[in-house]
Protein backbone atom coordinates (compact mmCIF):
# COMPACT_ATOMS: atom_id res chain seq x y z
CA UNK A 1 0.00 0.00 0.00
CA UNK A 2 2.76 2.26 0.80
CA UNK A 3 4.56 1.47 -2.50
CA UNK A 4 1.69 2.54 -4.21
CA UNK A 5 1.22 5.51 -2.00
CA UNK A 6 4.79 6.55 -3.10
CA UNK A 7 4.05 5.51 -6.84
CA UNK A 8 0.73 7.72 -6.24
CA UNK A 9 3.09 10.85 -5.85
CA UNK A 10 5.26 10.95 -7.68
CA UNK A 11 3.46 10.19 -10.81
CA UNK A 12 1.05 13.32 -9.64
CA UNK A 13 4.45 15.60 -9.80
CA UNK A 14 5.11 13.95 -13.54
CA UNK A 15 1.67 14.62 -14.41
CA UNK A 16 1.63 18.06 -12.91
CA UNK A 17 5.04 18.82 -15.15
CA UNK A 18 3.42 17.72 -18.30
CA UNK A 19 -0.07 19.54 -18.21
CA UNK A 20 1.80 22.65 -17.01
CA UNK A 21 4.43 22.64 -19.44
CA UNK A 22 2.70 21.76 -22.34
CA UNK A 23 3.29 18.05 -22.67
CA UNK A 24 -0.27 17.25 -23.14
CA UNK A 25 0.08 14.10 -25.31
CA UNK A 26 2.36 12.56 -22.64
CA UNK A 27 0.29 13.54 -19.59
CA UNK A 28 -2.63 11.47 -21.20
CA UNK A 29 -0.54 8.81 -21.80
CA UNK A 30 0.79 8.37 -17.76
CA UNK A 31 -2.89 9.51 -16.96
CA UNK A 32 -3.88 6.11 -18.86
CA UNK A 33 -0.62 4.52 -17.59
CA UNK A 34 -1.83 5.41 -13.60
CA UNK A 35 -5.32 4.35 -14.20
CA UNK A 36 -3.70 0.39 -15.31
CA UNK A 37 -1.54 0.22 -12.83
CA UNK A 38 -2.04 1.74 -10.02
CA UNK A 39 -4.36 -0.05 -6.87
CA UNK A 40 -5.39 3.31 -5.54
CA UNK A 41 -8.21 5.40 -6.46
CA UNK A 42 -6.32 8.70 -8.28
CA UNK A 43 -7.48 12.15 -6.30
CA UNK A 44 -8.86 15.66 -7.63
CA UNK A 45 -5.67 17.10 -8.41
CA UNK A 46 -5.12 13.88 -11.34
CA UNK A 47 -8.63 14.34 -12.97
CA UNK A 48 -8.14 18.18 -12.74
CA UNK A 49 -4.53 17.67 -14.54
CA UNK A 50 -5.79 15.41 -17.28
CA UNK A 51 -8.76 17.14 -18.41
CA UNK A 52 -6.63 20.39 -18.60
CA UNK A 53 -4.28 18.19 -20.99
CA UNK A 54 -7.77 17.08 -22.87
CA UNK A 55 -9.01 20.59 -23.39
CA UNK A 56 -5.62 21.83 -24.52
CA UNK A 57 -5.39 19.00 -27.54
CA UNK A 58 -9.33 18.48 -27.86
CA UNK A 59 -9.98 15.15 -26.89
CA UNK A 60 -13.66 15.54 -26.15
CA UNK A 61 -14.37 11.90 -25.68
CA UNK A 62 -11.63 11.05 -23.03
CA UNK A 63 -12.89 14.01 -21.45
CA UNK A 64 -16.42 12.59 -21.45
CA UNK A 65 -15.07 9.26 -20.13
CA UNK A 66 -13.14 11.26 -17.59
CA UNK A 67 -16.07 12.74 -16.60
CA UNK A 68 -18.02 9.44 -15.68
CA UNK A 69 -15.07 8.34 -13.99
CA UNK A 70 -15.26 11.06 -11.53
CA UNK A 71 -18.99 11.20 -11.39
CA UNK A 72 -18.63 7.46 -10.34
CA UNK A 73 -15.57 8.53 -7.85
CA UNK A 74 -17.46 11.46 -6.51
CA UNK A 75 -15.39 13.76 -7.37
CA UNK A 76 -18.24 16.99 -8.83
CA UNK A 77 -18.13 18.40 -5.52
CA UNK A 78 -14.65 19.41 -6.14
CA UNK A 79 -14.70 22.87 -7.36
CA UNK A 80 -11.15 22.49 -9.27
CA UNK A 81 -12.61 19.30 -11.09
CA UNK A 82 -16.04 20.69 -11.70
CA UNK A 83 -14.28 23.98 -13.00
CA UNK A 84 -12.10 21.70 -15.79
CA UNK A 85 -14.96 20.08 -16.95
CA UNK A 86 -17.18 23.36 -17.60
CA UNK A 87 -13.94 24.78 -19.14
CA UNK A 88 -13.44 21.35 -21.04
CA UNK A 89 -17.00 21.13 -22.33
CA UNK A 90 -17.08 24.96 -23.21
CA UNK A 91 -13.75 24.56 -25.22
CA UNK A 92 -14.00 20.99 -26.95
CA UNK A 93 -17.97 20.58 -27.19
CA UNK A 94 -19.83 23.30 -26.79
CA UNK A 95 -20.99 26.28 -24.62
CA UNK A 96 -24.50 25.11 -23.94
CA UNK A 97 -23.11 21.65 -22.91
CA UNK A 98 -20.64 23.72 -20.51
CA UNK A 99 -23.52 25.73 -19.15
CA UNK A 100 -25.64 22.93 -18.30
CA UNK A 101 -22.81 21.10 -16.31
CA UNK A 102 -22.27 24.75 -14.40
CA UNK A 103 -26.00 24.74 -13.61
CA UNK A 104 -25.40 21.30 -12.12
CA UNK A 105 -22.69 21.85 -9.39
CA UNK A 106 -23.58 22.11 -6.18
CA UNK A 107 -21.48 24.39 -4.49
CA UNK A 108 -20.38 27.10 -7.09
CA UNK A 109 -17.25 28.57 -6.01
CA UNK A 110 -16.28 32.14 -7.94
CA UNK A 111 -14.04 29.94 -10.25
CA UNK A 112 -16.78 28.37 -11.49
CA UNK A 113 -18.30 31.53 -12.49
CA UNK A 114 -14.98 33.07 -13.73
CA UNK A 115 -14.87 30.07 -16.08
CA UNK A 116 -17.94 30.09 -17.29
CA UNK A 117 -17.92 33.93 -17.92
CA UNK A 118 -14.93 33.59 -20.03
CA UNK A 119 -16.38 30.39 -22.02
CA UNK A 120 -19.21 33.09 -23.20
CA UNK A 121 -17.22 35.71 -24.08
CA UNK A 122 -14.81 33.83 -25.84
CA UNK A 123 -17.38 32.70 -28.05
CA UNK A 124 -18.72 35.96 -29.16
CA UNK A 125 -21.82 35.27 -26.41
CA UNK A 126 -21.06 38.44 -24.77
CA UNK A 127 -25.02 39.08 -23.47
CA UNK A 128 -25.44 35.16 -22.12
CA UNK A 129 -21.79 36.67 -20.16
CA UNK A 130 -23.55 39.84 -18.93
CA UNK A 131 -26.88 37.94 -17.81
CA UNK A 132 -24.50 35.08 -15.60
CA UNK A 133 -22.32 37.97 -14.29
CA UNK A 134 -25.78 40.12 -12.78
CA UNK A 135 -27.00 36.51 -11.67
CA UNK A 136 -23.48 35.73 -9.45
CA UNK A 137 -24.50 34.48 -6.25
CA UNK A 138 -20.90 34.89 -5.01
CA UNK A 139 -19.08 38.14 -4.73
CA UNK A 140 -16.88 38.84 -8.03
CA UNK A 141 -13.41 39.37 -7.98
CA UNK A 142 -11.16 40.60 -10.61
CA UNK A 143 -10.97 37.75 -12.82
CA UNK A 144 -14.60 38.10 -13.47
CA UNK A 145 -14.60 41.34 -14.67
CA UNK A 146 -11.34 40.47 -17.31
CA UNK A 147 -13.48 38.73 -19.67
CA UNK A 148 -16.05 40.68 -20.01
CA UNK A 149 -13.81 44.24 -20.22
CA UNK A 150 -12.08 41.99 -22.94
CA UNK A 151 -15.25 41.28 -24.63
CA UNK A 152 -16.53 44.83 -24.92
CA UNK A 153 -13.46 45.60 -27.09
CA UNK A 154 -15.34 47.42 -30.02
CA UNK A 155 -17.41 49.36 -27.36
CA UNK A 156 -14.63 51.09 -25.71
CA UNK A 157 -16.61 53.63 -23.31
CA UNK A 158 -18.77 50.44 -22.41
CA UNK A 159 -15.67 48.37 -21.39
CA UNK A 160 -14.31 51.69 -19.12
CA UNK A 161 -17.74 51.88 -17.66
CA UNK A 162 -17.55 48.20 -16.22
CA UNK A 163 -13.91 48.58 -15.24
CA UNK A 164 -15.28 51.64 -13.37
CA UNK A 165 -17.56 49.20 -11.63
CA UNK A 166 -15.00 47.20 -10.82
CA UNK A 167 -12.88 49.63 -9.00
CA UNK A 168 -16.45 50.98 -6.97
CA UNK A 169 -16.31 46.91 -6.08
CA UNK A 170 -13.24 47.95 -4.36
CA UNK A 171 -10.99 45.72 -6.60
CA UNK A 172 -7.66 45.93 -8.07
CA UNK A 173 -6.66 44.96 -12.00
CA UNK A 174 -4.30 43.05 -12.53
CA UNK A 175 -2.05 42.54 -15.78
CA UNK A 176 -4.93 40.73 -17.53
CA UNK A 177 -6.98 43.91 -16.41
CA UNK A 178 -5.07 46.12 -18.23
CA UNK A 179 -3.93 44.59 -21.39
CA UNK A 180 -7.87 44.11 -22.46
CA UNK A 181 -8.57 47.89 -21.14
CA UNK A 182 -5.94 49.36 -22.87
CA UNK A 183 -7.07 48.45 -26.57
CA UNK A 184 -10.66 49.91 -24.98
CA UNK A 185 -8.55 52.99 -24.47
CA UNK A 186 -6.63 53.79 -27.41
CA UNK A 187 -9.90 53.13 -29.10
CA UNK A 188 -11.72 56.51 -27.46
CA UNK A 189 -8.69 57.86 -27.24
CA UNK A 190 -8.87 58.32 -23.69
CA UNK A 191 -5.23 59.86 -22.62
CA UNK A 192 -5.94 60.00 -19.03
CA UNK A 193 -6.67 56.36 -18.54
CA UNK A 194 -3.72 55.10 -20.98
CA UNK A 195 -1.76 57.23 -18.17
CA UNK A 196 -3.27 55.94 -15.67
CA UNK A 197 -2.43 52.29 -16.37
CA UNK A 198 0.91 52.93 -17.70
CA UNK A 199 1.31 54.77 -14.02
CA UNK A 200 -0.80 51.75 -12.16
CA UNK A 201 1.88 49.36 -14.01
CA UNK A 202 4.89 50.80 -13.04
CA UNK A 203 3.58 51.30 -9.04
CA UNK A 204 2.74 47.49 -8.97
CA UNK A 205 6.13 46.20 -11.03
CA UNK A 206 4.26 45.19 -14.09
CA UNK A 207 5.95 47.70 -16.44
CA UNK A 208 8.42 45.49 -17.58
CA UNK A 209 5.90 43.40 -19.16
CA UNK A 210 6.91 43.62 -22.90
CA UNK A 211 3.35 42.62 -23.85
CA UNK A 212 1.70 45.64 -21.57
CA UNK A 213 4.86 47.73 -22.52
CA UNK A 214 4.42 47.26 -26.58
CA UNK A 215 0.62 48.05 -26.33
CA UNK A 216 1.14 50.94 -24.20
CA UNK A 217 4.14 52.28 -27.26
CA UNK A 218 1.07 51.57 -29.05
CA UNK A 219 -1.99 53.34 -27.29
CA UNK A 220 0.74 56.57 -27.22
CA UNK A 221 1.95 56.36 -31.06
CA UNK A 222 -2.16 55.83 -31.89
CA UNK A 223 -2.87 58.94 -29.46
CA UNK A 224 -0.49 61.19 -30.91
CA UNK A 225 2.14 60.86 -27.82
CA UNK A 226 4.95 59.77 -29.60
CA UNK A 227 7.30 61.36 -26.66
CA UNK A 228 5.46 59.28 -24.51
CA UNK A 229 5.60 56.36 -27.30
CA UNK A 230 9.45 56.53 -27.28
CA UNK A 231 10.07 56.99 -23.60
CA UNK A 232 8.07 53.34 -23.21
CA UNK A 233 10.12 51.97 -25.72
CA UNK A 234 13.72 53.17 -24.29
CA UNK A 235 12.73 51.53 -21.09
CA UNK A 236 12.01 48.22 -22.08
CA UNK A 237 14.73 45.62 -21.15
CA UNK A 238 13.54 43.19 -24.46
CA UNK A 239 12.08 45.05 -27.59
CA UNK A 240 10.20 42.46 -29.53
CA UNK A 241 9.31 42.41 -33.01
CA UNK A 242 5.78 43.55 -31.40
CA UNK A 243 7.36 46.78 -29.81
CA UNK A 244 9.22 47.62 -32.95
CA UNK A 245 6.18 47.33 -34.85
CA UNK A 246 3.99 49.49 -32.76
CA UNK A 247 7.10 52.27 -32.66
CA UNK A 248 7.15 51.94 -36.34
CA UNK A 249 3.25 52.04 -36.96
CA UNK A 250 3.00 55.15 -34.57
CA UNK A 251 5.35 57.02 -36.59
CA UNK A 252 3.66 55.67 -39.84
CA UNK A 253 0.17 57.07 -38.50
CA UNK A 254 1.41 60.54 -37.99
CA UNK A 255 2.72 61.34 -41.08
CA UNK A 256 6.54 60.86 -39.90
CA UNK A 257 7.86 58.89 -42.81
CA UNK A 258 11.28 58.54 -42.71
CA UNK A 259 11.28 58.02 -38.89
CA UNK A 260 9.22 54.78 -39.45
CA UNK A 261 11.73 53.65 -41.99
CA UNK A 262 14.60 54.70 -39.52
CA UNK A 263 13.41 52.59 -36.90
CA UNK A 264 13.14 49.93 -39.19
CA UNK A 265 16.76 50.17 -40.23
CA UNK A 266 17.85 50.18 -36.86
CA UNK A 267 15.48 46.75 -35.81
CA UNK A 268 17.35 45.11 -38.78
CA UNK A 269 20.62 46.10 -36.91
CA UNK A 270 19.31 44.92 -33.48
CA UNK A 271 18.90 41.62 -35.37
CA UNK A 272 14.87 41.33 -34.72
CA UNK A 273 12.87 39.71 -37.51
CA UNK A 274 10.01 41.56 -38.99
CA UNK A 275 6.82 39.63 -39.61
CA UNK A 276 3.40 40.57 -41.31
CA UNK A 277 2.82 43.32 -39.55
CA UNK A 278 5.80 45.10 -39.42
CA UNK A 279 6.03 45.30 -42.69
CA UNK A 280 2.14 46.54 -42.90
CA UNK A 281 3.79 49.62 -40.34
CA UNK A 282 6.37 50.26 -43.08
CA UNK A 283 4.66 50.10 -46.18
CA UNK A 284 1.62 52.33 -44.45
CA UNK A 285 4.52 54.78 -43.48
CA UNK A 286 5.50 54.68 -47.49
CA UNK A 287 1.90 55.09 -48.76
CA UNK A 288 0.37 57.96 -46.42
CA UNK A 289 3.21 60.53 -47.46
CA UNK A 290 3.47 58.83 -51.16
CA UNK A 291 7.11 57.27 -51.37
CA UNK A 292 6.23 55.28 -54.44
CA UNK A 293 9.84 54.28 -54.81
CA UNK A 294 10.52 53.26 -51.19
CA UNK A 295 7.24 51.18 -50.95
CA UNK A 296 7.87 49.28 -53.90
CA UNK A 297 11.25 48.92 -52.56
CA UNK A 298 10.20 47.36 -49.05
CA UNK A 299 7.23 45.30 -50.54
CA UNK A 300 9.85 43.59 -52.86
CA UNK A 301 12.37 43.13 -49.63
CA UNK A 302 9.14 41.43 -47.73
CA UNK A 303 8.81 38.46 -49.91
CA UNK A 304 12.78 37.98 -51.25
CA UNK A 305 15.01 38.96 -48.16
CA UNK A 306 12.36 37.73 -45.71
CA UNK A 307 10.30 34.97 -47.28
CA UNK A 308 7.34 36.39 -45.78
CA UNK A 309 3.63 36.20 -47.89
CA UNK A 310 1.89 39.61 -48.98
CA UNK A 311 -1.54 39.69 -47.75
CA UNK A 312 -4.46 42.19 -49.10
CA UNK A 313 -3.41 44.14 -46.79
CA UNK A 314 -0.07 44.82 -48.22
CA UNK A 315 -1.33 45.30 -51.42
CA UNK A 316 -3.60 47.85 -50.40
CA UNK A 317 -1.00 49.88 -48.66
CA UNK A 318 1.45 49.38 -52.04
CA UNK A 319 -1.31 50.21 -54.52
CA UNK A 320 -1.92 53.72 -51.80
CA UNK A 321 1.43 54.81 -51.96
CA UNK A 322 1.34 54.15 -55.75
CA UNK A 323 -1.89 55.86 -56.28
CA UNK A 324 -0.72 59.28 -53.90
CA UNK A 325 2.45 59.52 -56.07
CA UNK A 326 -0.02 59.60 -59.37
CA UNK A 327 1.41 56.41 -60.90
CA UNK A 328 -2.45 55.33 -60.91
CA UNK A 329 -2.09 53.06 -63.95
CA UNK A 330 0.81 51.49 -61.81
CA UNK A 331 -1.34 50.93 -59.17
CA UNK A 332 -3.96 49.25 -61.24
CA UNK A 333 -1.88 46.76 -62.76
CA UNK A 334 -0.72 45.73 -59.18
CA UNK A 335 -4.61 45.18 -58.39
CA UNK A 336 -5.25 43.25 -61.68
CA UNK A 337 -2.08 41.31 -61.23
CA UNK A 338 -2.76 40.54 -57.13
CA UNK A 339 -2.64 36.96 -56.03
CA UNK A 340 -5.19 37.31 -53.52
CA UNK A 341 -8.25 38.84 -52.74
CA UNK A 342 -8.85 42.28 -53.98
CA UNK A 343 -10.68 44.53 -50.81
CA UNK A 344 -12.52 47.55 -50.62
CA UNK A 345 -9.11 48.94 -49.05
CA UNK A 346 -7.06 48.88 -52.49
CA UNK A 347 -9.86 50.07 -55.01
CA UNK A 348 -11.09 52.70 -52.48
CA UNK A 349 -7.50 54.28 -52.69
CA UNK A 350 -7.68 53.90 -56.38
CA UNK A 351 -10.76 55.81 -56.77
CA UNK A 352 -9.66 58.70 -54.28
CA UNK A 353 -6.59 59.28 -56.11
CA UNK A 354 -8.31 58.99 -59.32
CA UNK A 355 -10.25 61.97 -58.40
CA UNK A 356 -7.33 63.85 -57.36
CA UNK A 357 -5.45 63.42 -60.79
CA UNK A 358 -8.45 63.58 -62.94
CA UNK A 359 -8.51 60.40 -64.10
CA UNK A 360 -11.87 59.60 -64.53
CA UNK A 361 -11.36 55.70 -67.04
CA UNK A 362 -9.72 53.69 -64.08
CA UNK A 363 -11.85 55.90 -61.40
CA UNK A 364 -14.85 54.42 -63.39
CA UNK A 365 -13.14 51.07 -63.07
CA UNK A 366 -12.56 51.13 -59.08
CA UNK A 367 -15.93 52.76 -58.82
CA UNK A 368 -17.77 49.86 -60.28
CA UNK A 369 -15.81 47.11 -58.45
CA UNK A 370 -16.49 49.20 -55.17
CA UNK A 371 -20.05 49.04 -55.58
CA UNK A 372 -19.69 44.82 -56.46
CA UNK A 373 -17.72 45.05 -53.27
CA UNK A 374 -19.65 47.50 -51.03
CA UNK A 375 -22.74 48.38 -52.37
CA UNK A 376 -24.11 49.33 -49.40
CA UNK A 377 -21.07 52.21 -49.24
CA UNK A 378 -22.19 55.80 -50.05
CA UNK A 379 -19.08 57.54 -50.40
CA UNK A 380 -18.24 55.26 -53.42
CA UNK A 381 -21.02 56.66 -55.76
CA UNK A 382 -21.01 59.83 -54.42
CA UNK A 383 -17.06 60.78 -55.48
CA UNK A 384 -17.53 59.01 -58.67
CA UNK A 385 -20.68 60.99 -59.30
CA UNK A 386 -18.57 64.43 -59.16
CA UNK A 387 -16.21 63.01 -61.21
CA UNK A 388 -18.77 62.76 -63.65
CA UNK A 389 -20.45 66.09 -62.65
CA UNK A 390 -16.80 67.72 -62.90
CA UNK A 391 -16.10 66.97 -66.76
CA UNK A 392 -19.95 68.20 -67.38
CA UNK A 393 -21.28 64.48 -67.23
CA UNK A 394 -24.08 65.02 -65.74
CA UNK A 395 -26.38 62.44 -67.12
CA UNK A 396 -24.14 59.33 -65.45
CA UNK A 397 -23.96 61.48 -62.39
CA UNK A 398 -27.82 61.39 -62.23
CA UNK A 399 -27.95 57.80 -62.98
CA UNK A 400 -25.98 57.17 -60.34
CA UNK A 401 -28.35 58.68 -57.98
CA UNK A 402 -30.90 56.88 -59.26
CA UNK A 403 -28.76 53.46 -58.47
CA UNK A 404 -28.21 54.75 -54.85
CA UNK A 405 -32.23 55.26 -54.47
CA UNK A 406 -32.92 52.15 -55.67
CA UNK A 407 -30.40 50.31 -53.89
CA UNK A 408 -31.81 52.49 -50.71
CA UNK A 409 -27.86 53.63 -50.27
CA UNK A 410 -27.82 56.43 -48.41
CA UNK A 411 -24.92 59.19 -47.59
CA UNK A 412 -24.16 58.85 -43.77
CA UNK A 413 -23.59 62.60 -42.26
CA UNK A 414 -20.38 63.58 -41.29
CA UNK A 415 -19.94 63.15 -37.47
CA UNK A 416 -17.49 63.69 -34.99
CA UNK A 417 -17.03 63.18 -30.78
CA UNK A 418 -14.80 64.60 -28.10
CA UNK A 419 -14.10 62.74 -24.48
CA UNK A 420 -14.98 64.87 -21.66
CA UNK A 421 -12.86 64.31 -18.82
CA UNK A 422 -13.95 65.36 -14.92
Amino acid sequence: MGSNYLRLLSYTKQLSFYANHGNHEQALALFLHMQASLALALDAHVFSLVLKSCTAIRRPLLGTAIHAHATKSSLLSNPFVACALVDMYGKSMSVPLARKLFDEIPQRTVVAWNTMLSLYTHSNMLPDALRLFEAMDVPPNTSSFNPIIAGLLDDGFKAISFYRKMQQCGLKPNLITLLALLPASVGVAALDLIKQIHGFAMRNDLGCHPQLSSGLVEAYGRCGCLNYAHNVFDKMHERDVVAWSSLISAHALHGEARTALNIFQQMALCKVQPDEITFIGVLKACSYVGLADEALYYFSRMQRDYGLQASSDHYSCLVDALSRAGRLHEAYEIIREMPVRVTAKAWGALLGACRNYGELELAEIAGKALFDIEPENAANYVLLGKMYASVGRHEEAQRLRMEMKERRVQAVPGSSWVVYQD
